[in-house]
């Protein structure tokens, strides 16, 4: 398959401690006569281990497979199929390991040797298959790909590419063999799209409607039906048919006005720091010319290539850090008490009837299934709310995301009331109320008095002290801040604030509470801004204190792309609203004056409710006058505009010394929990890895406080 011929020994030495996933060989007789080999992946692991492939994963397949190519010589057998343990075929490759590779040669070394044991599934001898029983993720579904038929387990929760998320590539042969297997249309939307989407991935059904797998049987019958449909197409009973996969016209024509579109859509939505998902394009547009077994070969050939630069580069380093961060230290949040300590839920009160309330109510009425109780000012409040909630029911219905029971049950379970003696039974009291000191502590202190001694209270406050809103408290022990983001239902993350006097129990409902809803938390001190406001209030502050002082508009909202950010800071601005970024930076500048500004132009743009200029899609088209002429009539003389240079250094540096006085604070336990509150909390990139290891990489660590966040760098082996 490639020029690597032998045994990879400095790869193996490397993977010393690779939980090696085994190919485990037995002979199943076909119906009518003849043998099926059929190899089971497995790593002798439950569930919680998925099968992965490291290089001694890899040469232990290859082993099972050149034996079986010479039985296959010899007449012994007619077929051979692949499958996984229980539930699951594969989850890719062993993120593990990529940690170790030490240069590019051992990266290209890791994606030739891919191609070479899972190209033996294309020059067996005999019709090879695959049984997707499960999980096929990735270098699992390349295994797939490489095999002539395909069919899949209905039940099997999740076929995906997700190598673009994580900074890299599909490298053994998914980004040449996909799009002429389903069409380069549909193998834009696997090996881009979908992984750009919160790394969304493809059910079954989906699987077969795009034409990866060839057929579906249900679980209670997948290992003999896909036996017995094997052994119709080895005897030419079932001829199968590839419907979707590229004919002339899509490739002389289709093809590359596909690979422009998702081109442009990237660079509008993304940006162009990111590198994997051009890098996948690019692979895309060349598979092109994979209409033979020497255009196979030559797309193989330049995944090698790309794949071996993007494992050694910083972003595929910083994107498996922020992968890492996600799938582990967010299931175990520093600083949690024991579970143990929790409180029982039964009921949930939610204080307000407005969006952010009627939000919550529904999240909590799904998620925890207890009834809730929301209140307002006055009974018309209160109905307004219902009946948003029962709409937003209605929605979820309507697209198929609850069923009628569930839409029956939350329908029921959800009340009003403007009685505040109601909540006498609640047992997890929540306010959603203005965000302003005086309203919060009137609120709280309306309700307490009817309150059980054992309910925990909650405040959603995005930047005022927890501790300052329960000072009237008869029992502030039992107050937790617990910072929603929005939209609630879709912002994975909730800052769980541990105030100077919230007992054990009650923080560890919260978390009880957060993970039941299907959040990630993170505890944090109450700190002004608590993580993500803070460090958002720095970008904003900075980006206004610039246009204050005589920078352009223009200047500012581009300096900082080098960040690969979700958004650029007045769109951003624009997004959280004009009067919130006010207060925000109005927050932070009278806690730390020396260090965050306020501005008197942000207040009259939001007063006037201007900024951007908009097309009528909602695209930016720039900014609108009326705000540029606010801002040009308050310029000091003579102005001090920054270069975007500057202005970049300056953010950095201050973004890089900011974060470290959090450290130092003990606002949370780790620069990993900064970096997780960003990446859950304001979409900062995977490929950035959150924010701490880009100040590294960058060297503002260095210039601010003299030292790094992590030792080593989180970067490729060239910078660490």
């Amino acid at each position: 398959m490639t020029d690597l011929q032998e045994a990879p020994t400095d790869l193996v030495a490397l993977s010393a401690d690779e939980v090696v996933t085994e190919a485990f060989a037995k002979d199943v007789a076909l119906p009518g006569g003849g043998v099926l080999a059929l190899v089971t992946l497995d790593n002798g692991r439950d569930h919680t281990r998925p099968n992965t492939l490291g290089p001694r994963s890899l040469l232990a397949l290859e082993a099972v497979l050149l034996a079986q190519q010479a039985r296959a010589a010899r007449g012994e057998i007619l077929g051979l199929a692949v499958t996984g343990k229980p539930f699951i075929l594969a989850a890719g490759a062993d993120l593990s390991q990529v940690g170790a590779i030490p240069d590019r040669a051992a990266a290209k070394q890791l994606a030739q040797l891919g191609h070479r044991v899972l190209g033996h599934l294309g020059d067996l001898g005999v019709p090879t298959f695959c049984f997707i029983n499960g999980l096929a993720l990735g270098g699992g579904l390349e295994i797939a790909l490489n095999a002539d038929y395909r069919t899949v387990d209905s039940s099997a929760p999740a076929i995906a590419f997700p190598e673009v998320f994580l900074g890299i590539v599909p490298g053994w042969g998914g980004s040449t063999l996909l799009p002429n297997l389903i069409g380069i249309e549909a193998a834009l939307k696997v090996v881009v799209e979908n992984p750009l989407k919160q790394n969304r991935t493809l059910t079954a059904q989906q699987a077969l409607e795009l034409g990866i797998a060839d057929v579906l049987f249900p679980s209670s019958v997948f290992l003999e039906r896909s036996v017995a449909w094997a052994a119709d197409v080895i005897a030419g009973r079932v001829k199968v048919e590839r419907p979707h996969a590229p004919g002339r016209l899509e490739r002389t024509v289709k093809w590359d006005v596909a690979i422009r579109i998702a081109r442009k859509r990237l660079e509008s939505t993304i940006g162009t720091v990111p590198r994997s998902p051009y890098a996948a394009l690019d692979l895309l547009a060349g598979a092109k010319k994979a209409k033979d077994r020497a255009g196979v070969l030559a797309g193989f050939a330049a995944e090698d290539e790309v794949l071996a630069d993007l494992l050694v580069s910083d972003q595929a380093a910083a994107s498996l850090y922020a992968f890492d961060l996600v799938q582990r230290r967010a299931k175990r949040p520093a600083g949690a008490p024991d579970a143990s300590l929790a409180k029982p839920v039964t009921k949930v009160g939610v204080i307000g009837a407005g969006l952010m309330a009627s939000q919550f109510a529904l999240l909590f009425a799904r998620r925890l299934t207890v009834p809730v109780l929301i209140t307002d000012l006055d009974q018309t409040r209160v109905d307004a709310g219902i009946a948003r909630i029962h709409a937003e029911i209605e929605k979820l219905a309507a697209r198929g995301r609850v069923n009628p029971d569930e839409a029956n049950r939350l329908l029921g379970s959800i009340s009003g009331t403007t009685d505040l003696a109601d909540y006498a039974d609640c047992d997890w009291v929540i306010e959603a109320v203005f965000e302003d000191l005086a309203v919060k502590r009137q609120v709280f202190a309306h309700v307490e008095p009817h309150l059980s001694p054992d309910a925990v209270l909650a405040t959603n406050t995005s930047s005022l002290s927890v501790d300052d809103i329960g000072a009237n408290l008869a029992h502030p022990e039992r107050l937790v801040g617990f910072h929603f983001f929005n939209p609630v239902a879709v912002m994975p993350l909730v800052e769980v604030v541990k105030a100077l006097q919230t007992d054990d129990a009650s923080l560890s409902t919260a978390m009880v509470v957060a993970k039941k809803l299907r959040k990630n938390a993170v505890i944090t001190k109450d700190a002004p801004g608590f993580v993500v406001n803070r460090v958002l209030a720095k970008v904003l502050g900075e980006a206004m204190h610039a246009v204050d002082t005589g920078t352009s508009f223009e200047v500012v909202d581009h300096a900082l792309d080098p960040f690969g950010l979700p958004m650029s800071p007045f769109e951003l601005l624009d997004l959280v609203g004009l009067q919130v970024g006010a207060h925000v930076l109005d927050t932070h500048h009278a806690a730390f004056p020396d260090r965050f500004f306020d501005s008197a132009n942000l207040h009259a743009l939001a007063d006037a409710g201007v900024l951007l200029e908009k097309d009528d899609t909602g695209g930016v088209k720039g900014f609108d006058p009326r705000a540029l002429a606010i801002v040009k009539k308050s310029l000091p003389k003579p102005t001090s505009p920054q270069t975007a240079e500057g202005f970049r250094l300056r953010v950095e540096d201050g973004l890089a010394d900011e974060i470290h006085r959090m450290l130092e604070d003990g606002v949370v336990a780790a620069p990993e929990d900064i970096d997780l509150c960003l990446i859950l909390g304001a979409g900062y990139p995977f490929q950035a890895g959150g924010i701490t290891p880009y100040l590294d990489r960058v060297g503002a660590s260095e210039r601010t406080f003299g030292s790094t966040f992590h030792t080593p760098r989180i970067a490729g082996p060239a910078h660490r």
